[in-house]
C-alpha cells in the first residue's frame, strides 16, 4: 500500500545477492536490486544517500565482523540485511551458530535505523538447491522470528512464484538475471510504503516450451564444468570469490545513477 514515504538514505549489508550479481553492466560491473532500489529512491528525494557494504561469497560471520557496525554507524533511515544462505548451502554448517550470528546482526541494526529490511531470499527450483532446502527453511524460519521481535520488516521472495523461474536466474544457476533484480526491487521498494511500479512482480512469466533433452544435458555439462565444479571448490577449502575484495559503495554517499535509465522493464 503507497504511504507516502519519505526516507533520505539506505544502507545494503549482505553477499552476492545484494552486490548485484548477475546483473552486469556494460563496464563490468554488476548493478542489482539494491542499486535499481535506491535509484528509485533517489528520484523521490534530492539529496539521498547510499551505501552498498555487500561483498560476493561473504558468510554470515563475516557479514557480522566486515559490514554490521560500519552500516550502524552510518545511522540512515533505512538498512537492508540478507545474510546467511552462504553458510547454509556449504557442505557442513553450524546452523546454531548461523542464528545466533543473525540474531547478533540484527540486534546491532534495529535500533540504528529507522526501517531494518530482512528477506526470504528466493529459491530457483532444481535438484542442486533441493537437498539445502530444509536449512533453507529453517534460516528463514529464523528470519521471521527475529524481525517480529525486532521490529524488523520481512520481504518474502522466497515465497514468490516468479522468482522459483530458471528464466530469473542465469547460468551459474545461483545469482538473478538483471530481470529478477528487478523483480526483488520492485519487492523492496512495496514493502517500504511506495507506490507500485509493478503489481504483479511476484507473477511467473508466461510459459514457454522447454527446451529438448539434448540442450538441457549440454547445459548441465557446461554449468557443472564451469561454474558448479569451482563453487565446490571453493567450498571445501574454505576459500571465497569475494577474498580481498572492498565493499561496493563503502561510504554513505549521494546516490548517481550508473545508467541514463533505471526504470521497469518493457
Amino acid at each position: 500500500m503507497y504511504t507516502n514515504v519519505t526516507y533520505t538514505s539506505l544502507v545494503a549489508v549482505g553477499d552476492s545477492f545484494t552486490e548485484g550479481m548477475s546483473d552486469l553492466l556494460p563496464d563490468g560491473s554488476y548493478r542489482g536490486w539494491a542499486d535499481l532500489l535506491a535509484g528509485r529512491m533517489a528520484a523521490r528525494t534530492p539529496g539521498f544517500r547510499y551505501a552498498n557494504l555487500a561483498v560476493r561469497g561473504k558468510l554470515i560471520g563475516q557479514i557480522v565482523a566486515e559490514q554490521v557496525d560500519v552500516a550502524a554507524a552510518m545511522r540512515p533511515d533505512v538498512i537492508t540485511l540478507v545474510g546467511g544462505l552462504n553458510d547454509a548451502l556449504r557442505p557442513k554448517c553450524d546452523m546454531g551458530r548461523v542464528r545466533g550470528l543473525l540474531e547478533e546482526a540484527v540486534e546491532r541494526l534495529a535500533p540504528a535505523c529507522d526501517r531494518l529490511v530482512l528477506m526470504r531470499s528466493p529459491g530457483r527450483n532444481g535438484p542442486v538447491l533441493e537437498r539445502f532446502r530444509p536449512r533453507m527453511e529453517e534460516l528463514f524460519a529464523c528470519i521471521d522470528e527475529l524481525a517480529e521481535r525486532h521490529g524488523a520488516t520481512v520481504v518474502d521472495l522466497y515465497g514468490a512464484p516468479s522468482l522459483s523461474d530458471p528464466r530469473m536466474w542465469d547460468v551459474d544457476r545461483l545469482h538473478l538475471t538483471a530481470e529478477g533484480h528487478r523483480r526483488v526491487a520492485e519487492a523492496v521498494w512495496q514493502t517500504l510504503g511506495y507506490e507500485a511500479e509493478d503489481p504483479d512482480w511476484h507473477t511467473p512469466m508466461p510459459s514457454t516450451l522447454p527446451p529438448g533433452w539434448m540442450a538441457r544435458r549440454v547445459a548441465d555439462a557446461r554449468f557443472a564444468r564451469q561454474h558448479l565444479l569451482p563453487w565446490i571448490g571453493r567450498r571445501l577449502t574454505g576459500r571465497s570469490s569475494g577474498d580481498g575484495r572492498p565493499a561496493k559503495r563503502p561510504e554513505l554517499l549521494p546516490y548517481e545513477s550508473p545508467l541514463p535509465s533505471e526504470g521497469p522493464a518493457a
